[in-house]
C-alpha cells in the first residue's frame, strides 16, 4: 500500500473526502500511476496531481478509473460533484472574482490623513522566469509577492516615488507620500480577435509558439491559449488568463483530438496544433 503524502492545507472537507476515496481505490486495486495513465488516457503526472489533491481530475478520468477498479460509479461521481462545487467555490474566492474591493484599498479608508494609498491592478504582475518582470506566462502567486507598482509623483522639491507591494491574503502596505492626483490602472479584459498570418491563427493576446504553460500559471499567454482552445471547439470555461482545471481539461481534450501526448500541459507541439 502506498504511503501517501499529506494533502495540501486548507482543502475543503468534500475535496479531502473525494481524494481519499481515489487513493483508497488505487490502493485496493493495486494499480500503479502508469496503469491509471494507460487505462484512462490521462498521464501519470496528471494522476499524481489528482491523487495529491493539487488538482481535480476531469469527469471522464473519474469514470474511467471507476470502470477500471469496478467501483460504484454513481457513488464516486456524487462525491466528485460535491468536491467540484467546493473546489470551484474556493478557487473563485482565491481569485477574488465577484468580490468587492477591500475598504481602504479603493477608498483609502485606512489611510492616515494626507496619505494616498494606490490600489494595485490584480490583472498585472511579475511573470514566471524573471526576478521581477520578464517575458512569458506568470505563475499564480500564493507565497510570492503579488504585485510591484511604482507611481511617479511630481513635487517642487523633486520626484517622490511610492512603491506598493501586495501579498495574497494580506493587506496592502504603501509608502506614505503627500496626497496628489493619481489614477490607478484598470484591469484590461482579455478578448479574442482572430487573425490568420502565414497559415497560423493568432487571437491578439500573445504570438508565442513555444512558451510552456501548465496549471496555476496566468497571463496573456494563457488567455491566448484559451482563445485558441475555443477556436478549436474545446471550451476552457472562459478567457480569463488563468490556467485552471477547466483549461487543463480543454487542453487534454485537444491533445487527444490532435493525437498528441496527453499531459494537460502546453508546449511547442500543442501550440503548433492549435494555431494551424
Amino acid at each position: 500500500m502506498a504511503r501517501w503524502k499529506a494533502l495540501p492545507a486548507g482543502l475543503d472537507p468534500a475535496v479531502v473526502e473525494f481524494v481519499a476515496e481515489l487513493r483508497r481505490l488505487k490502493d485496493t486495486s493495486g494499480l500503479s500511476l502508469r496503469d491509471l495513465a494507460t487505462g484512462t488516457g490521462y498521464s501519470s503526472s496528471s494522476w499524481e496531481r489528482y491523487l495529491g489533491g493539487r488538482l481535480l481530475p476531469p469527469r471522464e478520468a473519474v469514470e474511467s478509473m471507476a470502470t477500471m477498479v469496478a467501483a460504484d460509479t454513481t457513488r464516486l461521481l456524487a462525491r466528485y460533484e460535491r468536491a467540484g462545487d467546493a473546489w470551484r467555490r474556493d478557487h473563485l474566492d482565491d481569485s477574488g472574482a465577484g468580490e468587492e474591493p477591500e475598504r481602504g484599498q479603493e477608498e483609502g479608508a485606512s489611510a492616515a490623513p494626507g496619505v494616498l494609498v494606490v490600489p494595485v491592478d490584480p490583472g498585472e504582475g511579475p511573470r514566471a522566469g524573471a526576478a521581477v518582470v520578464g517575458k512569458g506566462a506568470g505563475s499564480r502567486p500564493r507565497n510570492l509577492l503579488r504585485q510591484l507598482a511604482t507611481v511617479g509623483l511630481s513635487a517642487a522639491a523633486g520626484a517622490v516615488i511610492a512603491v506598493l507591494v501586495m501579498e495574497p491574503g494580506h493587506s496592502a502596505s504603501a509608502v506614505a507620500v503627500p496626497r496628489t492626483t493619481a489614477t490607478a490602472a484598470k484591469p484590461v479584459p482579455y478578448t479574442c480577435h482572430f487573425v490568420r498570418k502565414a497559415g497560423l491563427w493568432y487571437a491578439g493576446n500573445s504570438a508565442t509558439r513555444t512558451d510552456h504553460l501548465q496549471v496555476d500559471m496566468w497571463g496573456p499567454e494563457v488567455a491566448e491559449l484559451q482563445c485558441l482552445l475555443q477556436h478549436a471547439g474545446e471550451s476552457p470555461g472562459g478567457v480569463d488568463g488563468n490556467f485552471g482545471p477547466l483549461t487543463e481539461s480543454a487542453v487534454i481534450s485537444a491533445q487527444k483530438a490532435f493525437r498528441l501526448d496527453v499531459d494537460g500541459q502546453v508546449g511547442p507541439r500543442t501550440w503548433a496544433a492549435l494555431r494551424r
